[in-house]
Formats: C-alpha cells, sequence, structure tokens
C-alpha cells in the first residue's frame, strides 16, 4: 500500500504537469534569451527589436507539438530577425542552442501527413543556409557538420516518430486480435451449445423411450440404443473437431470437414431416428455457398429440429431450403403442440439470431396461427456494405 503511494504519486504529479511542460519550456527560454540580450551580450544594435525577435524564437516553442511545422517557421523567423538586430548572438547564447535543437526535433517528432514532407524539404534549406551563412571559407567539411547540426535533431525527432507510429500500429494489431479471439470463442461456444444441445435431447428421447419397451419390444429398444450410440459419436467428434481448433499442434482435428448442408440429409435421417417426422424439401438450384453461411445454415436447421423434437411433442416438421440469386432462405416449421422456443435459457434462438446477425441477415421466430412452433432465416451469400 506504502508502496503504491509512493510510486503513485511521482506518476500522477507528473501527468497533472506534462500538458504544460512545452508552455513552462518556451517561457524559461524566453525568459533566459531575454536576460541575455539586457544583460549579458554586448550591446544589440537594436536591444528592442532584439528582445522581441527572442520573444518570437522562443514563445511558438510552447505550441511545438501541436503546430510542429508553424512552430518551426517562427523559430527560424525569430532567429533571423535576431541575426539582424544582434549579430554574432547566435555564437553567445546557450538558449538559442537549445531552442534551435528543439525546434528541429519538433519537427521531425510531430509532422505528419503533407506537413512533414514539407518539414522534410525544408531540413536541407536550413543546412544550406548554415553551411552558407558562417561568414567563413566554405569547406567540404562544412556539409557534413551543418548536416550533424541541422539534420540531426530532425532525424533523431523522425525516428521518434516513426518508433511511436509502430507502437501505436503493434497497439491496435493487439487490439484487434484481441477482438478476433474473442470472436472466435463466441463462435466456439455456439457450436459446442447447437452440437451437445442437439445430442443430449437425442440421447434423453431415446433412453426414455427404450427404457418403456425395453421388456415388451425389445427389437424398438436396440434400436433407440443405437441411437443413442451413433448420435453420442457424432457428438463426440463434433466436439473434438471444435476442441481441435483450439491445439495448434492437432492438424487433423482441425482440419476435419465441418457440419454443411451438403450433410442435411443425415441431419434429417438422424432426427427421423430420434421420433421426430422430417420432411426436406429443397427449393432452387444449389450453390457453393461460402463456409461461414453453410455451417450457419446447418446450425440452424440443427437447432430449429432440435427444439421442435424436445418441445413439440408427437408432431411432423418441414424444412425447407432455398437457394435465391443472392441468399439462402431457411424455414422449420412444425406442427406440434410445444412452444417450440429451446426452453430454459433460450440459447438456442439467442444464438441462431446471433448468426444470421453476422451475415447481415434476417431472423424470425414464434408460434403459429394454426398450432405448431415456426424458424425463418434469410443468410445473404456475401455481407452487404
Amino acid at each position: 500500500m506504502r508502496a503504491n503511494v509512493l510510486y503513485g504519486a511521482p506518476v500522477n504529479l507528473v501527468r497533472r504537469v506534462r500538458p504544460h511542460l512545452d508552455t513552462a519550456l518556451a517561457a524559461a527560454l524566453f525568459v533566459v534569451i531575454e536576460v541575455e540580450l539586457w544583460l549579458v551580450s554586448t550591446a544589440p544594435d537594436d536591444r528592442v527589436g532584439a528582445a522581441l525577435a527572442g520573444a518570437i524564437a522562443t514563445l511558438p516553442l510552447a505550441y511545438r507539438c501541436r503546430f510542429p511545422l508553424a512552430t518551426f517557421v517562427a523559430v527560424w523567423v525569430g532567429f533571423a530577425l535576431l541575426s539582424r538586430f544582434a549579430p554574432g548572438f547566435d555564437n553567445e547564447s546557450m538558449a538559442f542552442l537549445v531552442t534551435f535543437v528543439l525546434s528541429l526535433y519538433s519537427l521531425g517528432a510531430h509532422t505528419t501527413g503533407r506537413h512533414a514532407w514539407v518539414g522534410a524539404a525544408l531540413v536541407p534549406v536550413g543546412i544550406t543556409v548554415f553551411v552558407t551563412d558562417d561568414g567563413d571559407a566554405f569547406h567540404v567539411g562544412d556539409i557534413a557538420f551543418g548536416a550533424l547540426i541541422v539534420g540531426g535533431p530532425w532525424l533523431a525527432g523522425l525516428a521518434m516518430r516513426l518508433k511511436r507510429q509502430r507502437e501505436l500500429q503493434l497497439e491496435q494489431e493487439k487490439h484487434e486480435a484481441e477482438a478476433a479471439i474473442e470472436e472466435e470463442r463466441a463462435r466456439i461456444a455456439r457450436e459446442l451449445h447447437d452440437v451437445v444441445a442437439h445430442a443430449i435431447s437425442v440421447v434423453v428421447l431415446q433412453a426414455r423411450g427404450g427404457r418403456r419397451v425395453l421388456d415388451d419390444e425389445p427389437q424398438q429398444a436396440r434400436e433407440a440404443f443405437d441411437t443413442i450410440e451413433r448420435t453420442a459419436a457424432q457428438a463426440l467428434a463434433e466436439m473434438r473437431r471444435l476442441l481441435g481448433l483450439l491445439r495448434s499442434d492437432d492438424g487433423q482435428l482441425a482440419l476435419a470437414p465441418q457440419p454443411s448442408l451438403s450433410r442435411l440429409d443425415s441431419l434429417v435421417t438422424a432426427v427421423r431416428g430420434a421420433g421426430l417426422q422430417v420432411e426436406l424439401e429443397i427449393e432452387g438450384e444449389p450453390v457453393d455457398l461460402p463456409p461461414g453461411v453453410d455451417l450457419s445454415a446447418y446450425r440452424i436447421v440443427q437447432e430449429a429440429l432440435t427444439n421442435a423434437l424436445k418441445h413439440a411433442g408427437p408432431a411432423h416438421a418441414r424444412v425447407l431450403v432455398s437457394y435465391a440469386e443472392r441468399e439462402l432462405r431457411l424455414e422449420i416449421v412444425d406442427d406440434g403442440a410445444g412452444i417450440g422456443d429451446g426452453g430454459g435459457t433460450g440459447h438456442g434462438l439467442t444464438g441462431i439470431r446471433e448468426r444470421v446477425s453476422v451475415y447481415g441477415g434476417d431472423f424470425d421466430a414464434g408460434p403459429r396461427g394454426d398450432g405448431g412452433f415456426s424458424v425463418r432465416a434469410r443468410l445473404p451469400y456475401a455481407v452487404e456494405q
């Protein structure tokens, strides 16, 4: 607790002071330059003009992060005026050097877009001015020295800006990866719910039926037990596949074929074996569906039939799969006495609704006017922009 207090107090203080640091820095440099002009340096040709030039060169540094290009131009204008009103002052003042370096660093560190290109173009101009305006005879080494003095701070600022941009990009990629993981977890949760709910519903119903006829009709009991075994095995295989998606070292499970509308006949056969009479009808010419749409369509039919199997009682169900030009339409209706809403927590219909919403489709479910329950879904082949 004490360590948190000792550590937190300086951090909070820095956070409060940081927005005012540039203002304080600009004010400090302004005061130092003015003191040097009025009290320390040799008498300027125009002391008042030099004082105003010092203000122009230093005070804009308060905005060096928000307006780095304008600040840089203002600083250099101030320097040009100082050279006119106080010749030689730039060779005497340490504050002058600090202002000079800071303006160049800010130009590299905080400019973006077109301003960054303008700043990059001004740097060689600054090097040229620095080399040709020193009053000495020109030497080739002056170019390297000028590039170091003028280009060095700008390059340091540029490197810092690129580092910050890279950190922001990595942070954004991290958030996107976390969002993708959460989405994948939600998808796997829906898959597991569909698999487990369907399998357990069939197993429970067949176990009840088999127990009732075990003594009187052993053949029917065997058929019920066969259905239980087959359904449990299928559910186990599906759960292994889903769990395999979470294990990068289990390639065979992760690459196992996913449920698809091409396997709808097997699903309908299994539901019929569990006691619900199902009629399957296909309209239109089947097309190659996007994998996500194909999987979601299968799961929607599976969930709707599972609900009907659990709650409709003795009933007849009809599954209509309609392939339209740009979308897939699903309709699952039954004429049973139950409400067919999945019961319990209602995750079944919620899962269907989530699946449909992912692809920008429509979903409707509810009791029919003449009895029974209906589930209707529309899944576009492509997400509408």
